[in-house]
This record gives C-alpha cells, sequence and structure tokens, in this order.
C-alpha cells in the first residue's frame, strides 16, 4: 500500500474517532467504525492490518498500559474495609467467569480437566478489561478507588491463568499415573 493510502485510513480512523467523541460517545467506537467501513476486500484488509499491527502494538499498546498504571493509585485503597472490598470483587469475579464457564463446559459434557481448563482460560480479563474500566472512569461513572480495584482484579485474573492451568495439569496427571 502506498503511503498516501495508510495517511488516508489512519484519517478516516482519526476523523472517525472525533466525530464519536463530540457526539458523546467515546472515541474507541469511532476507531472500531473506521475499521467497519473499511473496503470487504480480504487481502486489503490484511494489508492494512500488516502497516498498523507494528504501531499498535511497538507504541500504542506500550503506551495505554502505561496510561492504565499511571491512573491507578493503589494507595486510595488506605484501609483494610477497601482491601477486603478488593477481595471480594476479586473472589466475584473468579467465582463468577472461571466457575462459570467451568460449569457450562462441565454440562455440556467436557471432562473436569478440559473444563477447569476453558474456565482458566475464560477467567483472564487482560486488554479489554482495561479498556472498559478506562472508559468507566473517564465517564465518571467509576471512583478513583473502584478504578484501583478493578484494576487490580484485572492483574490479579489474568496473572493466575499460568498457575491455574499448571494446577490443572499437575493434579490431572497425577490421576493418569495412578492405575
Amino acid at each position: 500500500l502506498s503511503l498516501n493510502i495508510i495517511s488516508t485510513i489512519f484519517g478516516i480512523l482519526l476523523i472517525s474517532s472525533l466525530a464519536t467523541e463530540i457526539l458523546g460517545i467515546h472515541a474507541l467506537f469511532g476507531a472500531f467504525l473506521a475499521g467497519v467501513i473499511m473496503p470487504p476486500s480480504i487481502n486489503f484488509r490484511r494489508l492494512i492490518i500488516v502497516k498498523i499491527e507494528s504501531v499498535s502494538l511497538g507504541l500504542l499498546l506500550p503506551l495505554f498500559f502505561v496510561f492504565t498504571g499511571l491512573r491507578t493509585e493503589i494507595g486510595l485503597l488506605n484501609n483494610s474495609h477497601l482491601w477486603y472490598t478488593t477481595i471480594i470483587i476479586i473472589a466475584v469475579a473468579i467465582v463468577g467467569k472461571f466457575g462459570g464457564s467451568c460449569a457450562a463446559a462441565k454440562i455440556l459434557g467436557n471432562s473436569w480437566k478440559d473444563s477447569l481448563s476453558i474456565g482458566a482460560f475464560l477467567n483472564t480479563r487482560g486488554l479489554m478489561e482495561l479498556v472498559v474500566i478506562n472508559i468507566g472512569y473517564d465517564l465518571g461513572v467509576l471512583s478513583p478507588e473502584i478504578f484501583a480495584m478493578m484494576v487490580l482484579m484485572a492483574l490479579f485474573t489474568t496473572f493466575m491463568t499460568g498457575p491455574t492451568l499448571d494446577l490443572i495439569n499437575l493434579i490431572f496427571k497425577k490421576d493418569k499415573e495412578e492405575p
């Protein structure tokens, strides 16, 4: 793709983001709409993805994480009540997503190992959760304390995925070894 086409695509992205922001909708939705209106050619979309991906992953994504980290004021969680609330939020998040997806997988006939693994994978929050809570914080829906709690929940549930999968594999490996 020529530099003019890439520049035009970035222009469309910025204009649609600005338009939705002016309308009172988050700029993220404008960026999404810019992607939706691109020509339907698969080759064209692949070329755009290749050109934009390096900028997105190499510059914008790390900047987003820095931005979120700078906004997270863990020092605001300065009493035991707020920490108990954080623990309850984390527990409800785990039971809701890990437990719910594990139970659904088991009901659908998966083995316990597969059901627990599905629960572990679906329990992660990661980038999408951070995007949503940043939007909520920008809109004033989340207080700085709740924002910090939600960031901690997103980090905790994401970081627990690897150790949880290791534990599941260890438990079910022992079951296979027993005659």
